[in-house]
């Protein structure tokens, strides 16, 4: 089965499964807004399976987050908005748009050029959408988005602009100024809403370090979460080896095995 007939078979199913007769019902009581929460897990579940390296699922994963591309595109074809053709044709008109130096002029393109031409291309298609350049600046950065991305994709669009540190230097000057005021803060009123903002903008200045050095900030903590996990688990086991357990364990005595492992780890 080719490509084309793949797809028009995914679809078949799709339609199927929301037939008002004889789909199924759980696929007929879903909307737009219910099937978000599945959108999000499938695309957090594909980030999980390359970052293990478990290649051999990713097929799977791609398959279950294609399929909410393909519902959504059903729920609005219902509706008389717009079917997956249209989905398509979009995204490859925006592809070619946004690459003229592939499709158009065939050049090559530095880091940095390709860069302002992407930002260029992404602001000329932000004013077209508004009249309002200040409406214009953020809207297609979404709510919904976690934080640490939102905090880096808000970065970028101002780096684009001019407004940046030279380098990581000028943005790691910058959380130590937001340590200091924290630990301030904190020493007032650590229950206070400005310890909390405080904190905000500390995370949001480590953002921008990550951002400098070119690394995902979003992807850094899920590693961090990572190592912590399976360095705890160590800790229970080392602690169960000598007779204790988490429970029973001063934190006197978990803060020594921690160190334990952690030299094991080095």
């Amino acid at each position: 089965m080719d490509d084309k007939q793949a797809i028009e078979q995914s679809l078949a199913i799709m339609a199927k499964l929301r037939d008002p007769e004889s789909g199924c019902p759980w696929d007929l009581k879903q909307d737009f807004k219910s099937i978000v929460p599945h959108t999000l897990e499938e695309a957090y579940e594909v980030a999980d399976c390359i970052e293990k390296g478990e290649l051999t699922e990713l097929k799977s994963e791609l398959g279950d987050l294609l399929f909410q591309v393909i519902f959504y595109a059903q729920l609005a074809k219902e509706q008389g908005l717009f079917d997956f053709a249209d989905v398509a044709n979009t995204l490859n008109d925006k592809l070619v748009r946004r690459h003229p130096h592939v499709f158009a002029k065939q050049s090559e393109l530095s880091d940095a050029e390709l860069s302002a031409q992407w930002q260029a291309i992404k602001a000329q298609e932000r004013a077209e959408k508004t009249a309002s350049p200040q409406m214009s600046l953020w809207q297609d950065i979404p709510d919904a988005m976690p934080g640490l991305s939102k905090a880096k994709k808000i970065q970028q669009r101002v780096a684009s602009l001019g407004f940046d540190w030279p380098s990581y230097h000028g943005a790691l000057d910058k959380v130590a100024e937001e340590v200091d005021e924290v630990k301030e803060a904190l020493a007032h009123d650590p229950n206070s809403d400005h310890s909390a903002e405080e904190l905000g903008d500390l995370l949001f200045a480590t953002v921008n370090v990550a951002r400098h050095i070119k690394r995902d900030p979003e992807q850094l903590l899920r590693s961090a979460n990572a190592k912590f996990a399976s360095r705890f688990e160590k800790v229970a086991a080392y602690l169960g080896e000598r007779g204790q357990s988490l429970e029973t364990a001063s934190l006197e005595e978990m803060d020594n095995a921690w160190e334990a492992i952690k030299k094991q780890a080095n």
